[in-house]
């Protein structure tokens, strides 16, 4: 079949035909990329289908596939999804491949994090099946959008765990450590030895356990200086150990005053300094001009190591006091500030272990913080978030063409190369984590919808558009792997 071109994308050849879709491996000629179109070949089926892609579009999470446009005009209609990197389990399956039980226990956890995502949005979901779960090879797990128009099946997620525990007991190999505890795992979801049908929360934390443990054996017989990473009910007591003394003789009323070092701070003592960004006009994302005032941006993405500072801050305080950088407006149910999963999180950077399947210090930037916690943390440090112009101008100060930056990958903030560090010393603006932006923005693909908050940059988990990556977002709870932030200051 000959290649066909529709607006932007050039269909390159057909990989799954349906009754009433076709399946495309396809280039978006404008940016060079593979993406996967599906093409809508049954009309009558018309609005059906513009109705499920508006609902996979709504879908804003890391785990799973993105939508990048849908066209409906001069008689075509068709949707480009984002191509998920990495191997589908069905592929795996089909070549007798087995994935170790660590890896796996993994792979099922952030599963269960994506499922529970959907089910925590009421979206309707299509029938998941190995085909629609991809794994590469650095142990990074994407989802196929598979969110449609409709009312929950309240049966859905016990038929999708009943049918992934019966099709992937092939990629356990027999003999290895936890093999035996994974098999469990996917006979409890098959229905076996359980009283009742087990649920995408239960398969989150039995998984999480496995992989703490071998993680921790791991570690144990290989590596001794490597984190073991244990399921903790508080990081407070090793927080409090090690300055305690302080809050005796300091007393608390110097412990309010913004921006004060901790225990923490030997951590922080070699990143680089804010970059300053004069006063001028500047291009805006959105291909404007904006005149700013003078202000100072940090060079690197907030780390763990000054996150940590924050925290230890907050417990010398009395409980009482323990708000008074919330922003005003931050919803009465949030109680803290602590990053989702904070205590296997700092366990593993402060031994220099593995976190989420990576490597893991205090100098690699904090993540699965929400909106709250970022803006939180830059008012202590007499700051705030940047917004998305302040940000750009930034990134475009020495006249750097964001489309040249490379996205880096998951590490140390300081240690990403020169291909994604611009001209006047910042780092990661086009990788690392993306980033969260100080107000809400228009988005230029719906100008007349609401304003939303703006998540700026690529990341290592979603790489495409590097500099130039934007999302929208209502959601200013969500926390994500790869999601943290960075500091504006004042101009000195």
């Amino acid at each position: 079949m000959e290649e066909r071109i529709i607006g932007d994308y050039r269909l390159i050849e057909p990989i799954h035909r349906g009754s009433v879709t076709t399946h495309w491996l396809a280039e978006q000629t404008s940016v060079r990329r593979e993406v996967i179109v599906i093409e809508l070949t049954d009309f009558a089926q018309h609005e059906a289908f513009l109705n499920d892609t508006r609902t996979k579009a709504s879908i804003d999470h890391p785990l799973i596939g993105s939508v990048y446009e849908a066209i409906s005009e001069d008689g075509h209609c068709l949707v480009a999804m984002e191509k998920l990197p990495g191997k589908t389990l069905a592929d795996r399956l089909s070549a007798g491949e087995t994935l170790l039980p660590v890896e796996f226990s993994h792979l099922l956890r952030m599963l269960a994090e994506a499922m529970l995502h959907l089910a925590a949005k009421g979206i309707a979901t299509e029938a998941l099946s190995p085909a629609a779960i991809h794994f590469d090879n650095q142990g990074v797990l994407r989802v196929s959008n598979i969110a449609c128009c409709g009312t929950p099946n309240p049966h859905a997620a016990v038929e999708d765990i009943a049918r992934l525990g019966r099709a992937l007991p092939p990629l356990i190999p027999t003999g290895r450590p936890g093999a035996s505890r994974a098999l469990t795992v996917l006979a409890w979801m098959r229905g076996e030895g359980i009283a009742r049908a087990i649920n995408w929360e239960e398969i989150h934390s039995y998984c999480e356990q496995i992989e703490s443990q071998l993680v921790e054996v791991s570690h144990s017989t290989k590596a001794p200086t490597t984190a073991r990473v244990r399921r903790k009910k508080s990081p407070v007591p090793a927080i409090l150990g090690t300055i305690v003394g302080i809050a005796v003789l300091g007393g608390s009323a110097a412990l309010v005053m913004k921006g004060k070092n901790s225990a923490a701070k030997n951590a922080n003592q070699s990143l680089p300094a804010p970059i300053m960004i004069a006063a001028g006009n500047y291009p805006t994302p959105d291909g404007g001009k904006e005149k700013l005032k003078a202000f100072r941006i940090s060079a690197c993405e907030v780390t763990i190591g000054e996150y940590l500072e924050f925290l230890e801050m907050l417990e010398l305080l009395d409980p009482e006091s323990r708000n008074i950088y919330d922003a005003k407006d931050q919803p009465a149910e949030k109680s803290d500030h602590l990053p989702k999963g904070w205590p296997t999180m700092l366990t593993a950077a402060q031994q220099g272990g593995i976190w989420e399947r990576r490597p893991i210090n205090l100098f690699c930037p904090i993540t699965n913080i929400d909106w709250w916690d970022a803006a939180a943390y830059c008012d202590w440090k007499t700051g705030r978030l940047p917004t998305q112009e302040e940000w750009f101008a930034a990134l475009r100060e020495k006249g750097d063409k964001p489309e040249f930056l490379k996205p880096s990958k998951w590490g140390p903030v300081t240690a990403i190369g020169s291909d994604d560090k611009t001209a006047n010393g910042l780092y990661g603006m086009a990788g690392s984590v993306s980033e969260w932006t100080r107000l809400p923005a228009s988005n230029p693909a719906n100008p007349l919808g609401e304003k939303s908050h703006v998540i700026i940059g690529a990341s290592f988990l979603k790489p495409e558009n590097g500099a130039l990556s934007r999302d929208w977002t209502n959601d200013r709870l969500q926390r994500r792997p790869d999601l943290g932030f960075r500091i504006v200051l004042p101009a000195e």
